[in-house]
Parts: structure tokens; C-alpha cells; sequence
């Protein structure tokens, strides 16, 4: 990707100024990890068993834990070195409750982790072509981010996604680690979501997911419980799937969001999925521009 600087006109072309150790794209991630990623960060250089990981890291909306590593070179196989260290994370649980727990001063509790989410992101100036058709899985839980240095301290990040409706699991000769990966870790998508679901609730969806997504940036974020809805890596609104109909989540606190309709309810002392203090049932009749106006003041909030 060529970047330019716009100067009346002109464009003047913006250098690329590569890495020169792994550790310096490591510093920066690490450094912003909640910005990128929406990630929590845990520990740098983990070691168990042998193996190091380069930044343990936690996801609070899906609640599972994330291994990131660093690549400058281009050698490496991502799906060997990706099931390597999920088996270890599956293999050893304990070890990373407690070490969240030494870390961070909470408290973890075993069933509190999805591990069926856990995933691992690999982060690098370059992948090859071999590299990114080794992904091409619909439910591979293993993301390749790009990183670039520019001039004037300019830096992007860039996500490589995969397109392919294949499910790794077509795959039958898979060795003991991915085998056991496979059957514990799940990517979750809107199709595993809308299988429950009525014609009915599916038209009400693609309706509602249109409409939200018609925002700038809108990013989709299915996992298990619901079908999140981020902008700058914040979720602003959820949808659960329900048979009949949807149950919908706004990502604010008590007092914030001016439903002058009372359409949503307060379940900030309710136990509930998802989000934010506002929950509501939405079905095929409900008002869906009214709705718009809620979910646009989460979304405006959380956009900055």
C-alpha cells in the first residue's frame, strides 16, 4: 500500500521506513492494545512449557483469552505455530487464570472464560500468499494483522480477512493439536445465529443489521451469546437471535440514552448478556426508525 501526502493538488509520496527488530512492532501493540484490538493487556514474553508467547492478552466482550506473536521475518507457518500455542492455552488453563490473576489483581474464575473463543493473532510487516490461503477457513480462529511504518511516525494497520464459506473442519487428516482445537474453539458467525431463528426474525435482522451498518465503520462481531456491533473496536449495540424475535442491547449507562418512548428497560441490575444498561425485545411491527435514533446516540458516543 503506497501512502501520499495531498498538498494542493499535489501528492508527494510518503516513504515506508521498515522495522528493524520484531520487539518495535511489539512495543507498539502492546502500547495499544485497547485502541487496536479492544484487547486487555495481561503479560509480555509469557513462558510455559517450553513455549513463549510474545503478548497474552484478554478480550472482555467475548471473555477468552488472546495470543498475539510477532513475525518480521516471513518463515514461519501460522497454522502449526497457531495450533502450538492454543493446545497450550486448552492444555493449560489453570497456569493462564492464575497469571491473569497475578497480573491484573482480579479475580478469574474458571467457568467465567469462554474458552471456546480464544484465538490467536499474528501481527507482521508482510505475509505471504502461501500464508494467508493457509487461513482461507470460515472458522479458523487465527487473524493475520499487517503492520507499516511510515514517514512522520505514520503507522497502519491493516487485517487480513478471509472471504471463504469452507469450514476447517472439511479437513480430515488434521494432527492431535488441531484436532483437539477443533472440537474445544469455535469462531462464531450470523449464521450460527440466525439457524434458530424464524423467516420472520431473519427478515427483521437483515433489515435492522442494513440500517446499523449503513454508519460509518460498522464493523460485525459475532460471538457466542450475540451479534455485536463495534465502531473503533467499541461495541455500541448487541442483538441475541431469539426464535421469534430479537433482544437488542445499547451500550450505555443508566441516565444516557433519551428514549422518551421508554422503549428499552434499565437491566443495569439484571444479569444479562452483552453490554451497556439498556436492553429491549425488538419484533416484525416494532418501530425500526425510532429504534435508529437510540442506537445512533450509542453509536455517536463511542465513535470518538
Amino acid at each position: 500500500m503506497n501512502l501520499y501526502n495531498l498538498n494542493k493538488s499535489q501528492l508527494k509520496e510518503i516513504k515506508s521506513q521498515p522495522f528493524k527488530l520484531e520487539k518495535d512492532i511489539q512495543q507498539i501493540a502492546e502500547s495499544n492494545l485497547q485502541m487496536l484490538f479492544g484487547l486487555e493487556f495481561v503479560k509480555t514474553e509469557f513462558q510455559l512449557n517450553g513455549l513463549r508467547i510474545d503478548t497474552l492478552a484478554f478480550d472482555k466482550q467475548s471473555n477468552a483469552f488472546v495470543i498475539i506473536e510477532y513475525k518480521k521475518a516471513k518463515s514461519f507457518s501460522v497454522v502449526d505455530q497457531g495450533y502450538s500455542y492454543l493446545s497450550l492455552l486448552l492444555n493449560n488453563k489453570a497456569d493462564f487464570i492464575l497469571e491473569y490473576q497475578e497480573q491484573s489483581g482480579k479475580i478469574l474464575k474458571r467457568n467465567e472464560v469462554d474458552w471456546s473463543q480464544s484465538r490467536v493473532v499474528f501481527i507482521a510487516p508482510q505475509f505471504t500468499t502461501y500464508q494467508k490461503q493457509s487461513i482461507e477457513f470460515k472458522d479458523l480462529p487465527f487473524e493475520l494483522w499487517e503492520i507499516k511504518r511510515y514517514e512522520k511516525d505514520l503507522i497502519m494497520f491493516n487485517q487480513h480477512k478471509s472471504n471463504s464459506q469452507v469450514s476447517v473442519n472439511t479437513i480430515s487428516n488434521k494432527d492431535e493439536r488441531a484436532q483437539q482445537v477443533s472440537e474445544e474453539i469455535k469462531v462464531y458467525t450470523e449464521e450460527d445465529h440466525l439457524a434458530k431463528a424464524s423467516e420472520a426474525t431473519k427478515e427483521l435482522y437483515i433489515d435492522l443489521k442494513e440500517r446499523i451498518t449503513a454508519l460509518d465503520e460498522v464493523e460485525i462481531n459475532p460471538v457466542k451469546q450475540y451479534i455485536g456491533f463495534k465502531v473503533g473496536k467499541k461495541i455500541f449495540c448487541d442483538l441475541e437471535i431469539q426464535k421469534k424475535q430479537l433482544k437488542m442491547r445499547i451500550n450505555l449507562k443508566q441516565g444516557d440514552l433519551d428514549d422518551h418512548k421508554e422503549m428499552f428497560r434499565d437491566v443495569s441490575n439484571v444479569g444479562h448478556w452483552g453490554l451497556g444498561h439498556y436492553e429491549a425485545l425488538i419484533v416484525p411491527d416494532t418501530d425500526l426508525d425510532y429504534l435508529m435514533s437510540l442506537i445512533k446516540q450509542s453509536y455517536k458516543f463511542h465513535e470518538g
